[in-house]
């Protein structure tokens, strides 16, 4: 007994054993046979054995119209997404961006070469898909491989290279006015918040230099006041005292006193015994002392004052 043909291929009948019809008197049961026959197109069930589907994880480089195409599965969404990349245009960190706007999930997202070696953001695609990368998504590791593309021809390659240079300077003309008015903006935020981190400092810096000016200050007059009593004694001890014939040699050896006090300065300093040099050398002490005194970060407002004086720089240009 045949199976018949229907929607079911695989349905199975049972088939009555020999010497079962015709017989008043029924035997003892015997042992039934199974048997299965397979209908239709064998392929078909093939292929349900083999598949070519892409698996739902795996991120894939294809080409179309000329551009890259990116498809990856997105983790929190479980969908496939498609990525078109401008290659003279986009970056790694723009591309990383991007992945991150389509997907909220994802926490951190970066590319490394084959070898384990982070791509910095601000490389373009173009020179990332000309050898196989690394995506890490979420401490998750994905191997993309690239694709390889055609080599062109001398004059090709010179009409691709005038071709991205006209496209590059139109893009600039278009953009200038809004390029020119994000950079002023962010320009314009790095200055108020490098004065914010100043302000402080400027009004420590005010009271220092303050303390620091009043004791120079003291200082002249103090020296002043001596050298007018050095003067006075040497009057008095001439008129009154004694002849200028016994203060003759005692002035003589005071000024080589004094010459030798300016050379001692100059070998210790090593800078010209001058009054406005002895002056900001000892202001600059006072200044220093009372900065250590009063916690203030001589280096840190340097490199405020640097900074804010290279985005003033910026903002000329």
């Amino acid at each position: 007994m045949m199976l018949r043909r229907g929607p079911w291929p695989w349905r199975a009948r049972l088939l009555p054993t020999p010497g079962t019809q015709g017989h008043a008197h029924p035997r003892p049961p015997m042992p039934q046979v199974l048997c299965v026959k397979l209908c239709g197109n064998l392929k078909f069930y093939q292929s349900n054995l083999y598949s070519t589907l892409v698996p739902s994880d795996e991120i894939t480089v294809s080409y179309k119209h000329g551009l890259p195409l990116i498809t990856l599965t997105l983790p929190s969404r479980k969908e496939r997404c498609q990525f078109v990349v401008k290659p003279m245009l986009s970056t790694v960190g723009s591309f990383l961006q991007d992945l991150q706007n389509e997907d909220k999930g994802i926490r951190t997202a970066a590319i490394f070469t084959a070898d384990g070696t982070e791509i910095a953001a601000s490389t373009l695609m173009e020179i990332l898909l000309k050898n196989d990368f690394k995506l890490v998504i979420d401490k998750i590791t994905y191997d993309v491989q690239c694709p390889m593309k055609e080599n062109l021809s001398s004059e090709q390659a010179t009409e691709m290279e005038n071709m991205k240079s006209l496209v590059y300077r139109l893009f600039t003309a278009l953009h200038l006015e809004e390029f020119q008015k994000k950079r002023e903006h962010h320009l314009l935020e790095k200055i108020d918040h490098l004065k914010g981190q100043l302000q402080p400092l400027e009004q420590m810096k005010a009271r220092i230099e303050a303390r620091s000016e009043a004791k120079i200050s003291g200082l002249l007059w103090a020296g002043l006041a001596m050298l007018s009593v050095q003067g006075g004694a040497m009057a008095w001890l001439t008129w009154w005292v004694y002849s200028w014939d016994i203060m003759e040699p005692v002035t003589y050896f005071i000024t080589f006193a004094n010459s030798m006090v300016f050379f001692a300065y100059f070998i210790v300093t090593r800078q010209d015994y001058t009054y406005s040099a002895v002056k900001s050398r000892q202001f600059l002490h006072f200044f220093h002392k009372r900065s250590k005194q009063q916690h203030f970060d001589v280096e840190q407002y340097n490199k405020l004052k640097d900074d804010l004086a290279k985005v003033f720089y910026d903002a000329l240009i």
